[in-house]
C-alpha cells in the first residue's frame, strides 16, 4: 500500500482558515437562530425547521462552479480573484445582520441570513477548487479533516458560541461586528499568501478549459459506469442524520424544557464532538481505503442515531449526563462519517475541473440530506418525536446497502 504523507503545515492553516469562516453564517442559521426561535412556544416546530430553506444557495453551487473553473486573474490567483472580494460581502454582511436585531426585525434579518450563505457558498465554490489544486491523493484524509473540522469550528462560533457567550456580553450588534472582524482577519491573511499555479494535466486540456468542455466533463461525472450509485450514495449518506439532529435540540428546549443557554450548551458539547471525530476521520481515511473508511464509519453513526431515540422514547434518563453523552457521542461518529465522505468525494472529481466536479458532488449532498431536515418539524406535529427519531435511526442503517453497488464502481475519476 502506498505511504500516506502529512500535508504541508500552510495547506493546512488556509484551508482551515477559510472554511471556519464558511461555517460562521451556517452555524448561525442552523444553531443559532433556531436556538432563538424554538425558544418561542408561539412558533410552530415546521417554522423553526423550516429555517433550512435559508441554506438554499448552498444547493445552488454548481450554477456558478463552471465560471470560477474558467475565469481568474493568473496573476493575482485563479481561486483568490474569487475569493477575496466574496470573503468582504460576507463580512459586510455580518455587519448589516447586527443592524437588523432580533425579534423586532425577524423578516430583515432572514433576509440578511440569506445574503451571508449566498456569499459564504459562492465563496465555498473556489475554496473547493483550492483544496483540489492543493491536496495530492496521499493528503486527501487528513487534508479534508482539517477543512470539516475548521467549518466545525465555525459554525459553533456562529452558533452555539454566539448565543452563550457573545450575544450576553457584546449584545446583538457586537456580537455580528465581532464575527465580521474575525472575517476580516482571515481576509487579511489570504491577501498575504501567494496561490501556486495548479500542475498542468500531462494527459488532457489546459487546466483552464472552456465552458463546453467543462461541462462536458462534469456530464462525466453522472455517465461513467456507477454515476448514477455515486450521487445516490453523496445524496443520501447524511438523510437519517439531518433528519434526527435537525429535532434534537428542539425536543430539548419543547420537551424537556430547558432554556435556550443549556441548550446552546449542549450543542457546543456536540460541536466539539464534531470537530474531535472530523480529525479522527481524517486518521482513518488514511489507514483504510477510502469507501471502507465511509462503511466502517456509517455503521457505528448508526448506532448513534438509536441513542437519540432512546432518549426521547425514554427508555433512557434525561439526565444532564445523558444528554451530554448522547449528544457528545452521536456529533462525534457525524463528523467522522462527514470526513471520511468528503475525502472520498474529493477522491472522486477530475482534477482539471475540481472546482466543477467537487461542487456537484457538495450540492448533492446538500439537496440530499435538505428534505429531512425541512419535513422533520412537520412530521414530529404528526408522528410525535421518538418516531422520528426512529426513522432517522433506520434510514442511516438503510443507507449501508448503498456500499455494495458502489464496490463494484470504486475506480476514481481519471481526467479525459
Amino acid at each position: 500500500m502506498t505511504a500516506r504523507r502529512l500535508p504541508a503545515a500552510w495547506k493546512l492553516g488556509l484551508l482551515s482558515a477559510l472554511y471556519f469562516v464558511q461555517g460562521v453564517p451556517f452555524g448561525f442559521q442552523s444553531k443559532g437562530l433556531k436556538l432563538l426561535l424554538a425558544d418561542d412556544p408561539a412558533v410552530p416546530m415546521t417554522a423553526v425547521t423550516l429555517l433550512g430553506l435559508l441554506s438554499l444557495p448552498w444547493s445552488l453551487k454548481p450554477l456558478w462552479a463552471p465560471l470560477v473553473d474558467r475565469y481568474g486573474s493568473a496573476r493575482f490567483g485563479r481561486r483568490k480573484s474569487w475569493i477575496v472580494p466574496l470573503m468582504g460581502l460576507l463580512a459586510l454582511s455580518l455587519v448589516a445582520a447586527g443592524l437588523a436585531p432580533y425579534p423586532g426585525a425577524l423578516l430583515p434579518l432572514l433576509g440578511v441570513v440569506l445574503l451571508m450563505n449566498v456569499f459564504a457558498s459562492m465563496q465555498d465554490v473556489p475554496v473547493d477548487g483550492l483544496a483540489v489544486d492543493l491536496l495530492g491523493e496521499h493528503e486527501l484524509g487528513l487534508g479534508n479533516a482539517a477543512q470539516v473540522a475548521a467549518y466545525k469550528v465555525g459554525m459553533a462560533v456562529g452558533g452555539s458560541v454566539f448565543i452563550g457567550l457573545l450575544l450576553p456580553r457584546l449584545g446583538w450588534l457586537g456580537g455580528f461586528v465581532g464575527l465580521a472582524a474575525v472575517v476580516g482577519l482571515v481576509l487579511l491573511a489570504v491577501l498575504a499568501v501567494d496561490e501556486p499555479n495548479p500542475p498542468a494535466s500531462s494527459t488532457g486540456p489546459s487546466p483552464r478549459p472552456g465552458l463546453r468542455e467543462i461541462a462536458r466533463r462534469a456530464w462525466q461525472l453522472v455517465a461513467r459506469p456507477g454515476g448514477v450509485w455515486l450521487l445516490l450514495f453523496v445524496a443520501t449518506y447524511k438523510t437519517g442524520e439531518a433528519l434526527s439532529d435537525s429535532v434534537f435540540e428542539p425536543f430539548l428546549q419543547r420537551v424537556l424544557h430547558l432554556p435556550k443557554e443549556d441548550v446552546a450548551s449542549y450543542a457546543l458539547v456536540g460541536q466539539v464532538g464534531s470537530l474531535v471525530g472530523s480529525v479522527a476521520g481524517g486518521l482513518v481515511a488514511t489507514r483504510l481505503p477510502l469507501l471502507r473508511a465511509v462503511g466502517v464509519t456509517a455503521a457505528v453513526r448508526a448506532l448513534s442515531l438509536v441513542a437519540m431515540w432512546a432518549l426521547a422514547a425514554g427508555l433512557v434518563p434525561s439526565s444532564a449526563a445523558v444528554i451530554t453523552a448522547v449528544t457528545g457521542v452521536e456529533h462525534f461518529f457525524a463528523g467522522l462519517v462527514t470526513t471520511c465522505m468528503f475525502a472520498f468525494m474529493m477522491s472522486r472529481v477530475d482534477r482539471t475541473v475540481g472546482a466543477t466536479h467537487f461542487t456537484l458532488l457538495a450540492a448533492v449532498e446538500v439537496l440530499g440530506k435538505a428534505p429531512a431536515g425541512l419535513a422533520s418539524g412537520a412530521l414530529v406535529e404528526r408522528l410525535g418525536w421518538a418516531p422520528v427519531f426512529l426513522v432517522g435511526a433506520w434510514l442511516s442503517w438503510a443507507f449501508l446497502g448503498l456500499l455494495v453497488p458502489l464496490r463494484r464502481h470504486a475506480a476514481p475519476a481519471t481526467a479525459s
